[in-house]
C-alpha cells in the first residue's frame, strides 16, 4: 500500500503542534485563509486513531464526530481524507444538518423529520442531545468532536454545538477550527440588533466555558496564495478578527476596513468589459480554475445570463442548502428489483450504468450504506429512496459537475479556492445605505476579504453588472425581471425544484415513452444546455397557479413544471387582485444546472417501466427565464385592465 503522506506537504511546527495534542484536549485553532487547515485536520484525525502518535490510547472511527458548515467543506475534507489519510478513512464527515437529521432518525425513526425546515431540525436535535439521544442511539457518545468553520456558527447551530460539547464535557475532547475574519453568515440571524453579538460569539463562549483547560493554537502561514497579487488582502485579516462587538464601534471599524479592502482591490488589474473579445477569450481559454465572485444573487444571475448569451461555458454555484442527488443513483436503483444490495452487486450496477459516478466506488458504497444500512453488510434500497425523497442524501452522493469557470456569490464560494479569482467591484457604503434599510459594514468587509483570499495566483476586479431590473417577489422569495414601472414583469429566475418530480416525464401528454425520455436525458442533456418552457393551454391549474408548461430541450419535451413553479409564476404576474394576467406562451433562457436523481410516485414509476422504487432522472433548472407573449405586448393596455 502506498504511503498517503508522500504526496502531501510536510507539517509546519504550528501544524504539528495541533496534530500532537492528546485526544482529550479541548483545542481551539485559529486558522487564517489558506493556512493549511484541511491538511492539518486530516493529519489530526490520523493521529487520534494512531496509538503511537496519540500516547497509549487510539480512538476508533466511530468515536470521532466531524462536523462542518457547508457541503463544499465536507466534500473537500472527505476527498483529502481519501487521498492522504492513513488511519482515518472510515471517519464520517458530515454537515450539521446531516448529523442532526441522523440523530433524530435514530432517536425517533417513525417521525417524518424530512417535513421540518432546517432550523426546526437543528432545534429538535438540540433537545434530543439533552434527552440523551446521542449516547443511547446508534450514533454513540463521541470521544472527540472536530468542528470546522466555527466562525460561521450562529443562532440555532451555535446553540446545538454548545449543547453537544457541554453534554459530553466530562469525557470528550474537541478540536474546533475557525477564522474570525471570515465570519460571513451572521445575516442568517434575522434580528438585526443581535447579529453583531452573534458574530464570533462562539469563540468567547469557548474561552469562558473552558477557561482552565482550553488550549489555543494558531496557524499563521498561508499555503494557498502563490503570488503577491493573491496575497493582496491577507494583511487585513488580523484587524478583521479583532473587530469590536459593540454595534457602533463595529460599524465604524468595519467601514474603515471595507474602504481599505476596496482600495487594495482597486490596485489589482481590471479584467475588462465582460463582452470584450479579449476578455471572452481569457475566460474561455484559461487553463486553470477560475471564479467570478459576486456580492449577491442578483449580480450572479445577471453575469451568468450574460456569459451564456456570449457562449462562455461556466457553472453557477448552487445555494448551500441545495442537495441534488447524482444521476448514477437513479440508474443503480432502476436496475434492481431487490430490497437490498451487496457491495459486489452495487459495484456491478455502477459499472453498467449510463452515467458513471465521479469518485472512488468504495467510498461511495461506504457513504451510501452508512446512510441506508441493512443487516449483514447490506444496503437498504428503500432507505436510499427515502433519503432522496426527503432531500437527505449523504454529501458524497451530491451531483457534482466539474467546471473550469464558476460564477458564485461570495457566501457560496466559502471554503473554496481557485487559480484565478475575479471579484465584482463592491458598492461603496454610501451607495449601499441608499439601497438598503440596514447595512452591516463589518459583514461587508468580511465578505470582501473572503472573496479576495480565494485565489492561488491571479486576483482581478470586474465592473459590477447592471442589476436594476432584477427584483425579488417578497411573497415567494424568488427573483424576477422587472422594468421601469412597478407592474412590468419580463422574466423570472429558476429554482431547484421547478420541474415536477411527482410522475416521470413521459407519463402524460408526451409522444415519447418514459423510458425513452430517460435514455434521452442520460445521453443528450448536459449542464449549460438551454431549456424552454412552452405553454400547454391557458387554463390555470388552480386559482393561485398558472396553466401548465412543458419543459423542452431543443425540440424534445423532457418534463413539466412543478406546482411550486406554477404558484410562484402566478404570484409574480398577479400584480393586484383585479389584474388580468397574460400568460407567456414561452419562457426562454433557462439552463440545465445538472441532471439529478429524484423520487416520486413508486406506482407511477412502475407503470412507466422505470423499476419498483419510484426513482428517475430529471434536469434541474437554473438561470433567468424571459417571457415571450403572443403578438405585441403593450404595457399601457395591460395596466388599464
Amino acid at each position: 500500500m502506498s504511503d498517503a503522506y508522500l504526496d502531501s506537504p510536510p507539517l509546519t511546527k504550528e501544524q504539528q503542534a495541533v496534530v500532537d495534542q492528546p485526544w482529550d484536549t479541548r483545542l481551539l485553532v485559529a486558522a487564517g485563509a489558506g493556512a493549511g487547515k484541511t491538511h492539518t485536520l486530516v493529519r489530526r484525525l490520523d493521529a487520534l486513531m494512531n496509538a503511537e502518535e496519540n500516547g497509549a490510547e487510539a480512538l476508533e472511527a466511530g468515536e470521532i464526530l466531524v462536523l462542518s458548515f457547508s457541503r463544499a467543506a465536507v466534500r473537500e475534507l472527505r476527498e483529502r481524507i481519501a487521498l492522504h489519510a492513513r488511519e482515518a478513512r472510515r471517519v464520517r464527515v458530515q454537515t450539521f444538518d446531516s448529523w442532526a437529521y441522523a440523530l433524530l432518525r435514530s432517536a425517533h425513526p417513525d417521525h417524518d423529520w424530512g417535513a421540518l425546515r432546517f432550523d426546526e431540525r437543528i432545534r429538535e436535535a438540540t433537545d434530543a442531545i439533552l434527552r440523551g439521544a446521542v449516547e443511547s442511539g446508534e450514533l454513540g457518545a463521541p470521544a472527540h468532536v472536530v468542528i470546522d468553520e466555527v466562525q460561521d456558527l450562529v443562532g440555532d447551530r451555535r446553540d446545538m454545538v454548545e449543547t453537544l460539547l457541554d453534554h459530553f464535557q466530562d469525557n470528550c475532547g474537541f478540536t474546533v477550527v475557525g477564522d474570525g475574519a471570515q465570519a460571513i453568515f451572521g445575516f442568517q440571524v434575522s434580528d438585526e440588533d443581535a447579529r453583531a453579538a452573534e458574530t464570533n460569539y462562539f469563540f468567547d463562549w469557548l474561552r469562558a466555558s473552558y477557561a482552565d483547560d482550553l488550549v489555543e493554537l494558531h496557524l499563521s502561514g498561508n499555503f494557498r496564495a502563490r503570488t503577491d497579487e493573491a496575497r493582496t488582502a491577507l494583511s487585513l485579516g488580523p484587524a478583521l478578527q479583532r473587530l469590536p462587538f459593540e454595534v457602533e464601534a463595529s460599524d465604524a471599524a468595519g467601514e474603515d476596513l471595507h474602504r481599505k479592502l476596496h482600495e487594495l482591490l482597486r490596485s489589482c488589474p481590471d479584467f475588462g468589459a465582460i463582452d470584450d473579445s479579449f476578455t471572452l477569450s481569457s475566460l474561455r481559454d484559461f487553463p486553470g480554475t477560475c471564479a467570478i465572485l459576486c456580492r449577491d444573487n442578483r449580480q450572479a444571475l445577471v453575469l451568468s445570463d450574460t456569459l451564456f448569451a456570449l457562449e462562455v461555458p461556466h457553472r453557477m454555484q448552487r445555494p448551500l442548502q441545495d442537495r441534488p442527488v447524482a444521476p448514477w443513483v437513479a440508474s443503480v436503483l432502476r436496475a434492481t428489483g431487490s430490497t437490498t444490495l451487496t457491495e459486489e452487486r452495487f459495484r456491478e450496477l455502477l459499472a453498467d450504468g449510463p452515467l458513471p459516478p465521479i469518485g472512488d466506488h468504495g467510498r461511495l458504497w461506504r457513504s451510501m450504506r452508512g446512510a441506508a444500512r441493512a443487516p449483514r453488510g447490506l444496503l437498504d434500497v428503500a432507505a436510499v429512496r427515502r433519503l432522496i425523497a426527503e432531500g437527505r442524501s449523504p454529501d458524497d452522493l451530491a451531483a457534482a459537475e466539474p467546471a473550469d469557470l464558476v460564477v458564485s456569490t461570495v457566501h457560496r464560494a466559502k471554503g473554496l479556492e481557485f487559480d484565478r479569482v475575479i471579484v465584482v467591484e463592491p458598492t461603496t457604503m454610501t451607495e449601499l445605505r441608499k439601497q438598503h434599510t440596514h447595512v452591516d459594514p463589518a459583514a461587508e468587509a468580511r465578505a470582501l476579504y473572503v472573496a479576495m483570499t480565494r485565489p492561488r495566483d491571479d486576483l482581478f476586479r470586474l465592473a459590477a453588472p447592471d442589476t436594476a431590473r432584477i427584483r425579488k417577489d417578497r411573497a415567494t422569495d424568488r427573483w424576477y425581471i422587472g422594468g421601469w414601472k412597478a407592474y412590468i414583469r419580463d422574466g423570472i429566475a429558476a429554482s431547484g425544484r421547478d420541474i415536477s418530480r411527482e410522475h416521470p416525464p413521459g407519463t402524460e401528454g408526451f409522444e415519447d415513452a418514459p423510458q425513452a425520455v430517460q435514455e434521452y436525458l442520460a445521453a443528450a442533456v448536459c449542464p449549460g444546455d438551454e431549456l424552454v418552457l412552452r405553454l400547454q393551454h391557458e387554463i390555470p391549474m388552480a386559482a393561485d397557479q398558472s396553466p401548465p408548461y412543458s419543459v423542452f430541450h431543443g425540440d424534445r419535451p423532457i418534463g413539466v413544471v412543478s406546482e411550486q413553479f406554477r404558484h410562484d409564476l402566478h404570484s409574480s404576474l398577479k400584480i393586484n387582485k383585479s389584474w388580468t394576467i397574460t400568460w407567456p406562451t414561452e419562457i426562454v433562457g433557462f439552463r440545465v444546472d445538472c441532471l439529478e436523481s429524484v423520487a416520486g410516485s413508486a406506482a407511477s414509476g412502475a407503470r412507466a417501466g422505470l423499476g419498483d422504487h419510484g426513482v428517475w432522472l430529471l434536469p434541474r433548472m437554473s438561470g433567468l427565464g424571459r417571457y415571450n407573449r403572443r403578438g405585441t405586448f403593450h404595457p399601457e393596455e395591460e395596466h388599464s385592465r
